[in-house]
């Protein structure tokens, strides 16, 4: 989905809604939750301006971002991925790093390399690191399944612990660090599917649908009249930061839990879950995959209004979470039957609530 570039401003954050509170202070608590929702209607509103359609992409994104969490974004080419990333990182105010992965990117063109320094006044040579695109705070990683798998295993130390190992010596990226990848579907020509472990790493895989008849001809309009749209930055890392924090202070009642944690065990065959499982599933969820769950739905929650998670907030971000570690048979491939039907079906049959 082209756009015009869009131009940004200066942020304000005298006008951002204050999120510190003291742990104990129910009262500030609720204002500052109240705070975030407003910076995060702003912070959609802006990326609206730019982005045609796409608003539960949008929203999935954001979540993933206060869940402090990476996002796959997947989609045929031409549907506005890229926009978006880019958008976000001018609304964001972070900085903002691209990495077009092709055939023939090496690892050492996404961690850095150390190269040999000459010192003009003692002709000495030393060594000396040169950070690649990576040391980021928003980094995109286009079209990441165009590389091959062992330029794409570069970003797994970064995504997982935040750091960066070069030479025996080991760097820390500056937090917030949010990988945001586009992949186009693996069937397409030129493609690698990403590893499990690789795949286990990100928070959240969105798939990314065709615009609607109204949608497109916005879009004609928009692109076709030379007018760029204005990014105002929203919000810093420090905010971000501090939302994060405040995300997580959300209850999961012990019966919401237990309920998240079945849903996890049910996509593993062999355990009871259900014929399904056992004839479309080859390997299920890991523990990562729960931990997913439960920061995602805290995030719906506090978005929602809400102190604590509901079902139906598990119920909402279960397809994003889960989608991408489920691996299916083969049976399940032959007969068209995707891991979105699978989670569908555990849905409609695991209990809610159980003595």
């Amino acid at each position: 989905m082209p756009e015009a570039a869009p131009t940004t401003s200066t942020l304000d954050t005298a006008s951002l809604p204050d999120l510190d509170m003291a742990l104990d202070d129910v009262e500030a608590a609720r204002k500052a939750c109240t705070g975030l929702r407003e910076a995060f209607s702003r912070l959609r509103s802006t990326i609206g301006k730019v982005m045609v359609g796409q608003d539960e992409v949008v929203i999935q994104t954001l979540i993933a971002l206060f869940a402090d969490g990476h996002v796959l974004l997947e989609g045929v080419p031409g549907l506005g991925k890229t926009l978006l990333v880019r958008t976000l990182g001018q609304a964001l105010n972070l900085p903002y790093g691209r990495i077009q992965f092709t055939p023939d990117l090496m690892p050492a063109d996404i961690t850095g390399t150390s190269v040999v320094v000459d010192d003009p006044g003692t002709g000495r040579r030393t060594f000396s690191f040169r950070p690649g695109p990576i040391f980021t705070q928003l980094l995109l990683a286009d079209e990441i399944n165009r590389a091959t798998p062992k330029s794409q295993s570069a970003l797994l130390e970064a995504m997982q612990e935040r750091t960066v190992t070069v030479a025996g010596t080991t760097r820390r990226l500056e937090r917030p660090f949010l990988v945001l990848a586009t992949q186009n579907p693996i069937e397409q020509e030129g493609t690698y599917p990403l590893p499990e472990a690789q795949l286990d790493r990100f928070f959240f895989k969105i798939v990314v649908p065709f615009v609607n008849r109204a949608e497109l001809n916005k879009i004609i309009a928009r692109t076709t009249t030379g007018i760029g749209s204005t990014v105002t930055p929203i919000m810093d890392g420090a905010y971000i930061l501090k939302a994060q924090q405040l995300a997580r202070r959300i209850v999961v009642a012990p019966h919401v839990q237990d309920y998240t944690i079945r849903l996890i065990l049910a996509t593993h065959p062999g355990t009871g879950a259900g014929d399904d499982t056992d004839r479309y599933v080859r390997v299920g969820v890991s523990p990562r995959g729960a931990q997913a769950l439960i920061c995602a739905a805290k995030v719906r929650a506090l978005l929602a209004g809400r102190y604590a998670v509901a079902f139906k907030d598990i119920d909402s971000v279960a397809r994003p979470a889960l989608r991408h570690r489920i691996i299916r048979s083969f049976e399940a491939e032959a007969e068209g039957v995707t891991t979105d039907h699978i989670i569908e079906r555990l849905l409609e049959t695991v209990p809610r609530d159980v003595d």
